[in-house]
Parts: C-alpha cells; sequence; structure tokens
C-alpha cells in the first residue's frame, strides 16, 4: 500500500495514525534499506536513497550528502542529473546540510511551530533561491553523523510524522551508507579513520603515542632495508688514445681542439716538414750515390767495393724510409671515430714539440666507463657485479643502470679525503653520454636495519676513537 498524493486528507490521516517505525512508515525504512543495499557504490546508493525519498514524500529534490573529513560532498540526489558542486545551488544546499549538523538537529523552514526552536539561516537561504518548503535531517552512523538529508517540495510544510519517517530512515541508512563509504577509501585513510576513531576519540591517545614509538623502535632495529653506497662518479671513454708527437719539430697546423667528434683516418694536426723533406731528399741522393758505386764496382769485378756498395746503400735505403715515415707521421690522423677529450693546439701553432710530447687525447663517443669514487669508509661493501644507478649532473632527471666490474686496489686522495676507484660498466648507452661528464651513483649494497645505516659512521668514528685512545 502507497501514500496518498500529499495534501490529501486521506494522506494526512496515514502519517498521523501510524506511529514511526511500524506500518506504513515501517515499509516505507525497510524499502529505504533495500533500496541501498542493492546498489553497489556510495553514489548509487545515495542517489537511489534520495529517489526513494523523493517518491515517497512527493519532493521537487532530495539531495543526499556525505561528510568527508570536515566537509559535505553531495553523494546523489532525485535528479536525473547530479548537482554540479561547483555550482551555487550546491553550495546552498551543502551549507544546509552543514547547519543541520552542526546543530545535531532536523531543521525545517519554514518550521513547524511545536519543534525545537533552531538556527536556519541556510535553510531560509535555500527557500528564497528555490521556493518552497525544506527539511534536512542527519545521517547518524555507528557512533557519529556521516552526513545529511535535505528535502524540497513545494508545498504543504512537512509534518510531524514525516520528518520522523526521514528520521528513521536516516538512522537505518546511516551504518550502511558508512560502511559504503569506507569500502571506497583509500587503504591508509581506512586505517587512519580506525585509529583515529578507536584510539584518539576515546582519549587513549597516550597509550597510541607509545604503541606507535614501539613499533617505529622495531622497525628501526629489526626491520632490513635496502642499503646503498652513495659516491662521486665520472664517465670515462671505455678507450682512451693519447696522440703524441713522433719526431721533434714544429707545429704547423691544427685542425681540431677538445670537445670535437673527429671520424677515423681525420687529419688532427700537421707538424711543419721542411726538415724532413731536406733529409728525405739528402738520403736519396746518397742512395743514387752508393747504387752508381755499387755498379761502377760490378763493372770493374772489384767484388770487396761491391759489398761496401751495397752495404752502403743498404743503410741509405733505410734511413730513407725512416724519413718518409716521418713525413708521414707528421699528418696526425684520428685512429677511430670518437671525441677530443684533452688538448687545445690552436693556441701554439709554430711551438716546437719534442718526440714522444703528448698532442691530444681521443675516446670513443660511444662505449662508457664509470669510475665512482667511494670513501674508503665504505670501499668493504663494495664487490664485482654489484648493481647501482647514477644521476649525472647533465640529467639528473634520469637514473642511468649500471654494474660494477672491479675495484682498484689502491687508494687516492683529493679534497682531504681518500677513496679507491671502482670501475663499473652502464647497462645502456645514451647519445646524450659525453666523457668527462660527473655525477653521484649509488651502489646497492645488502640489507641492513635502518638503525645501522644512521649510525654505522658515528660507531665506527668511535671505535677509532678508542683504539686511538688506547682501550
Amino acid at each position: 500500500m502507497s501514500y496518498a498524493p500529499v495534501g490529501s486528507e486521506l494522506h494526512e490521516k496515514q502519517l498521523q495514525g501510524l506511529p514511526s517505525g511500524t506500518g506504513e512508515f515501517g515499509g516505507a525504512v525497510l524499502r529505504a534499506q533495500a533500496t541501498i543495499l542493492s546498489r553497489q557504490g556510495l553514489s548509487e546508493s545515495a542517489s537511489a536513497l534520495a529517489v526513494e525519498l523523493a517518491r515517497t514524500l512527493f519532493c521537487t529534490r532530495v539531495s543526499v550528502g556525505i561528510k568527508d573529513g570536515h566537509q559535505v560532498k553531495i553523494q546523489g540526489t532525485s535528479e536525473v542529473r547530479d548537482v554540479d558542486e561547483r555550482l551555487d545551488a550546491a553550495a546552498t544546499v551543502r551549507a544546509a546540510m552543514h547547519e543541520a549538523l552542526d546543530q545535531s538537529l532536523a531543521i525545517c523552514f519554514p518550521s513547524p511551530g511545536h519543534r525545537y526552536p533552531a538556527i536556519s539561516i541556510a535553510h531560509a537561504a535555500l527557500v528564497r533561491a528555490v521556493g518552497g518548503h525544506v527539511c534536512t535531517v542527519v545521517i547518524v552512523g555507528t557512533k557519529v553523523p556521516v552526513g545529511a538529508i535535505t528535502l524540497e517540495r513545494d508545498s504543504p510544510a512537512f509534518s510531524t510524522a514525516e520528518i520522523g519517517l526521514c528520521e528513521d530512515i536516516a538512522s537505518f541508512s546511516g551504518p550502511i551508507l558508512e560502511i559504503k563509504q569506507q569500502l571506497e577509501l583509500a587503504l591508509w585513510r581506512r586505517l587512519w579513520v580506525d585509529f583515529h576513531g578507536s584510539v584518539v576519540k576515546s582519549g587513549r591517545a597516550g597509550m597510541a603515542i607509545a604503541i606507535a614509538a614501539g613499533m617505529a623502535l622495531i622497525l628501526l632495529t629489526l626491520v632490513p632495508v635496502g642499503y646503498r653506497v652513495s659516491a662521486p662518479a665520472r664517465l670515462e671513454g671505455s678507450v682512451q688514445r693519447v696522440i703524441v708527437a713522433a719526431a721533434d719539430g714544429f707545429l704547423q697546423q691544427a685542425n681540431v681542439r677538445a670537445g670535437d667528434s673527429v671520424t677515423e683516418g681525420q687529419v688532427l694536426a700537421e707538424l711543419a716538414t721542411q726538415d724532413l723533406l731536406l733529409e728525405r731528399h739528402r738520403r736519396e741522393s746518397e742512395l743514387k750515390q752508393h747504387e752508381n758505386a755499387y755498379q761502377a764496382a760490378q763493372a770493374n769485378k772489384d767484388r770487396a767495393q761491391m759489398v761496401i756498395s751495397q752495404s752502403r746503400a743498404g743503410e741509405a735505403q733505410a734511413m730513407l724510409s725512416l724519413a718518409e715515415s716521418q713525413i708521414e707521421r707528421a699528418r696526425i690522423q684520428a685512429p677511430f671515430d670518437g671525441i677530443v677529450i684533452k688538448g687545445d693546439l690552436s693556441q701554439t701553432l709554430g711551438s716546437p714539440v719534442q718526440r714522444g710530447e703528448v698532442l691530444l687525447t681521443i675516446a670513443p663517443n660511444n662505449s662508457f666507463r664509470l669510475i665512482v669514487e667511494v670513501d674508503e669508509s665504505d670501499i668493504a661493501s663494495i664487490r664485482p657485479g654489484q648493481a647501482g644507478e647514477l644521476a649525472l649532473s647533465a640529467v639528473p632527471e634520469r637514473a642511468l643502470k649500471f654494474k660494477t666490474r672491479r675495484v682498484i686496489p689502491f687508494a687516492a686522495s683529493s679534497d682531504s679525503r681518500n677513496y679507491f676507484e671502482v670501475e663499473a660498466v652502464l647497462d645502456e648507452q645514451t647519445g646524450s653520454l659525453r666523457p668527462g661528464l660527473s655525477g653521484i651513483a649509488r651502489i646497492n649494497v645488502d640489507k641492513r636495519t635502518v638503525w645501522w645505516i644512521a649510525t654505522h659512521r658515528l660507531q665506527n668514528w668511535a671505535r677509532l676513537s678508542l683504539w686511538s685512545w688506547g682501550w
């Protein structure tokens, strides 16, 4: 059996003649609960409840709001389209819900004269905006209010029986809506709500703090976490070739300088060859003389002179080959494709160079090795094969993975610190890398407790201090 139209004599008799929670009112409460339970999410359940209340009480609009922290969010309405939270109408409805929640009262405007007086400023503003009559009841969860229901209709005013029905429906629906809201929360928010409700609000904050401190102490001292050693690092070419002067001379031409890319066979620099050309001409003349002397001795059948001339010709030929080789090596060429990482000869043109003097240093631009400068206090934890990550100053947003290959067994000093160089190889090569780039490397060592990670340096310092004091 359904209700008669609002305002009719039969409808008034139905509302006034049935006690709350029995008969038709009890059926309305059960229908509201069944409607909520048949829906999956919080928004669907709230919308279904709003539609059921609008149908039962002949309202033009019913809005269901649920508390989210200190704010109320409209989760469902009886209208086809949900209320836009950004519009003034939604703000006015939320203000009415807040007004009822703050006073923990059901508020109607215009207010029936027989009800307890309540502040209804927000409800009066809502009536001025939409007209008719407005009533808001509080949704009570398992322990505390969880939301509110705002009902709007043109006429007549909400009766005491209708307000009681709405309160009963809100009371029975509150725990269900509260559970649905908690199921949609993230795990960390659910844990916080449980903690806040069971500990903080119950006055056991001191016990909670003690428990939290104990758990933190256990985590610090017993639970292992990943331990990584951080150290400065730099990129080097996997092969570095030093270009030296093949003979004494003067620098005549420089075609590249540090930072330039080069290809195999490209002429990098040239030495002056005037002296070498004269030396070659002299050796050619000597060779010709000795060959002529050999032919003359052969014609005269002078075997002794033939042997002497042949020996001198061979010596002249060797010296000529040396001169030609020096002339060829005066044109300094790149041994492979790469990049010049050291040397700028453009500022020293015409200056003398000595044989074996370093002119340029070249490294390949697509093959690198990583040098990690691990502090001596951490070197005992480093072994070949450990994985790590590198953040370069040039590209700090991208971490490059690497693996350690070997530990160089002698220490180096720089900036008042001793460190060991650990050679590593990158897992991937990118076009943005250049020899000489620097950054910070982190090597994954093993699992250690947070307490050990935070205090091991202090412990080592204390041990050394006690040892130095003779203890």
